[in-house]
């Protein structure tokens, strides 16, 4: 006869061959009671969500802008830059509704840093329940400035950790044809943009689209992090990003035109928002001034399909390389992933943006 134990541990050895630890995970309720938002950072949520559906459905004239650094590795630099950010919204926010760029988890081709709620100290010690503390706390800092936040969900754990602090979210060009994110988008509360695949497909972001905007019942955990059964209403407001791919740029008048027109044939609203880097700058942070310069004047000259643009930018130009646990030697201010533009250049994409709104309003 076999016993419990017996029939315990033999289920061990089938299940854990490649498994060194299994360690406690803090549950999103103690995260989210330990940072609660207040009212000044709860009206920038409810806000920057009200005005991004406002634009995507074309009640709203204003292009969205979502601008930041690429990956968030230093909070007190991201601190910096959105105290800057703030101001310069607040000058423009009759033409754009700046949303900062506010990305914890770093997709990966092969290896490399994780991003913050990841490796928060950078040294591959995966304190991950210090991160969940870490980025959440940071969602509050700037949305307490009245700075809305966008964030790229990969883990699809962490949105009960943070995604009642966030304005925008963004599924990334590696998991677009995921059924798991594609149902995980159809739960969230805000407007999410779906990316075209990393080798250009568009298709892939439109169907996307198309299933986040259904009810969907699937398994996930509550905020207790106890196993769930989630039904969804469905995101009507997920649209598609266009990229650029491995054959290049896609953000010209003809594919934002035949992106539209597959929209339309799946029953979809026809917009489109922009990334000005990854495929769009071929990998190169300046070129990102050629996408918002090409924009510009299409706006100008009466483009309403694209909605929204997406650029990355921190204090300093350009990217460094990390050593994990070597922090002492980065250079404050510079992305540790993609390569961004700096703060002045960032300054005039935004007013070079506001102005071609201005002139299109004025047609």
């Amino acid at each position: 006869m076999t016993s419990s134990i017996d029939v315990s541990r033999a289920s061990q050895r089938l299940d854990e061959q490649r498994t060194v630890s299994i360690s406690p995970l803090t549950p999103p309720s103690v995260v989210r009671a330990e940072y609660e938002p207040d009212d000044v950072a709860s009206a920038t949520v409810r806000a920057g969500r009200a005005a991004t559906v406002d634009i995507l459905d074309g009640v709203d004239d204003r292009l969205m802008v979502v601008v930041g650094p690429c990956s968030v590795h230093d909070p007190v630099a991201a601190v910096d830059y959105a105290r800057r950010l703030a101001a310069k919204a607040d000058d423009l926010r009759d033409d754009l509704l700046v949303v900062m760029r506010v990305y914890f988890e770093k997709p990966r081709t092969a290896l490399g840093w994780k991003g913050l709620l990841n490796d928060p100290h950078l040294d591959g010690t995966f304190d991950i329940n210090n991160g969940l503390r870490l980025g959440r706390k940071l969602l509050l800092d700037i949305s307490g400035l009245g700075l809305p936040t966008a964030c790229e969900f990969l883990d699809p754990t962490i949105p009960q950790y943070i995604a009642d602090l966030v304005t925008y979210g963004a599924i990334g060009a590696r998991t677009a044809a995921s059924q798991v994110h594609r149902q995980l988008c159809s739960a969230l509360s805000m407007p999410v943009g779906i990316k075209n695949s990393t080798e250009g497909d568009v298709q892939v972001a439109v169907d996307g689209s198309r299933a986040a905007a259904a009810s969907h019942v699937f398994p996930g955990t509550d905020l207790d992090g106890k196993a769930a059964l989630i039904r969804t209403a469905g995101n009507p407001d997920c649209h598609v990003i266009l990229r650029g791919g491995t054959d290049g740029p896609n953000y010209d008048a003809q594919t934002v035109a035949d992106t539209l027109a597959r929209l339309g044939k799946a029953g979809l609203p026809e917009r489109v928002v922009v990334d000005a880097s990854h495929g769009n700058s071929r990998k190169d942070h300046n070129k990102q001034v050629d996408v918002v310069t090409d924009i510009a004047v299409r706006l100008e000259n009466g483009e309403r399909g694209v909605v929204g643009l997406m650029l990355e930018s921190f204090l300093e130009a350009g990217r460094q390389e990390l050593t994990l646990g070597e922090t002492d030697t980065l250079t404050y201010g510079q992305s540790i992933t993609d390569a961004c533009l700096d703060w002045a250049t960032t300054e005039a994409q935004l007013d070079r943006l506001a102005e071609a709104v201005r002139a299109r309003r004025a047609r």
